[in-house]
């Protein structure tokens, strides 16, 4: 019988990343640093930019506040664009090194473990899933840590312009928050029922195309349609189920990000005309805020993304494949088992074997028999294995 192999929990998937991360710091390190110096600089414009609007209001010269802020703009261009470069190299070595683990893991399992896994199980997650785990390796940490760190220098400046414009930045946590914590409640059984529709889907299609020829001769065609339409719907509805709950999370977070800045250009034209705060603090303030949507929104992507990558991440841990092994072997214990083999590695944990020639069974015996026989099976299982034994 076919079957999946297993998924990690979240603990281990957490692990998995770490060992992935201590494998390349330097790569991981350097685009940390980029990616934080350009956030910092971004926070310079919208401070120089309410300094013109006091200076233009003042009649003051603002050619260096203008070249200023053109300034900080370009690094903030270059610093993003050479983290972007960094983050692209230490994406692709891990995700050459997850391959080789997989392929390791797989090499080392039991050929009768592989041979009851199914085909489009290991095809999903040595090629969709790996490319998932890279990307967010990539640049989920970088974006998530350092978006954290830009809503955070935001909001303490906005309150440092005005306290009371910045409470005005708190009101787009309440409500992101409560759509996060909804969100994250249902995501990860979601993503993980999405990725298993998609391996069943990978799997039919490499049968069909394995056995067309056998599918036509039997007359099968119209049962094999049935099948992958019952893949298809499953698929379907798991994709369904996702996209659900990232329509309900995405116009929360949008209502809530334009909140803070509308209520801060409102009372902040009631300080302005009761003298208590200047025009240029107020254009600062706003901008702030405007710019939190951006952070706040960034996260918010990542999260989304990491609920998806988790549930990738989770289908590559090792200690899944040995998992895979046990499992099976619970499920045949006690029973008899009648299975056809053409490869050697799939017969040889088989009690007994018998080899059959043209229609007619030559040998029977265990493997180590067979072998000791030198009979077919012997040469057979040479030309396979490269050794005898």
């Amino acid at each position: 019988m076919s079957r999946d192999l297993p998924v990690a929990d979240r603990r281990r998937v957490r692990r998995a990343a770490l060992r992935l991360v201590r494998r390349d710091v330097p790569g991981f390190a350097v685009t940390l640093l980029l990616n934080g110096l350009a956030v910092v600089v971004a926070l310079v414009s919208p401070w120089l930019l309410g300094r013109i609007v006091d200076s233009v209001s003042a009649g003051d010269s603002v050619d260096l506040l203008a070249a200023s802020a053109v300034v900080a703009a370009l690094a903030q261009l270059v610093l993003s664009r050479y983290a972007e470069r960094v983050g692209t190299r230490f994406s692709e070595r891990v995700q050459e090194h997850i391959r080789a683990e997989l392929l390791d893991r797989v090499l080392a399992l039991p050929a009768a473990t592989v041979e009851h896994v199914r085909t489009g199980d290991l095809a999903a997650r040595g090629t969709t899933d790996v490319a998932v785990v890279g990307r967010t390796l990539r640049d989920a940490a970088p974006a998530i840590l350092f978006s954290s760190l830009q809503a955070l220098f935001l909001i303490v400046a906005v309150f440092l312009v005005d306290p009371l414009l910045g409470a005005c930045g708190l009101l787009a946590l309440a409500g992101i928050a409560a759509a996060s914590r909804w969100y994250l409640r249902w995501a990860r059984p979601a993503y993980l029922e999405e990725g298993a529709a998609r391996s069943e889907l990978a799997e039919h299609l490499a049968a069909n195309a394995a056995g067309a020829r056998t599918i036509e001769a039997l007359g099968l065609q119209d049962r094999r349609t049935r099948a992958a339409e019952r893949v298809i719907e499953r698929g379907r509805t798991a994709q369904l189920r996702t996209l659900f709950l990232r329509g309900v999370l995405w116009p929360s977070v949008e209502v809530s990000s334009l909140l803070p800045p509308v209520l801060a250009l409102l009372l902040g034209g009631v300080l302005l005309d009761r003298d208590q705060i200047t025009l240029g603090a107020v254009v600062s303030c706003v901008l702030y805020l405007r710019q939190l949507g951006q952070p706040i929104e960034t996260i918010l992507i990542w999260l989304e993304q990491l609920q998806s990558s988790g549930a990738s991440f989770a289908m590559l841990d090792p200690r899944t494949a040995r998992r895979a092994e046990r499992s099976l072997a619970a499920v045949l214990e006690g029973r008899t088992v009648i299975a056809i083999a053409h490869r050697p590695h799939t017969a040889r944990d088989a009690d007994r074997m018998v080899v059959m020639d043209n229609g007619r069974v030559t040998e029977a015996g265990t493997h180590d028999e067979l072998v000791a026989a030198g009979g077919a099976y012997e040469a057979l299982w040479r030309s396979w294995h490269g050794s005898r034994g």
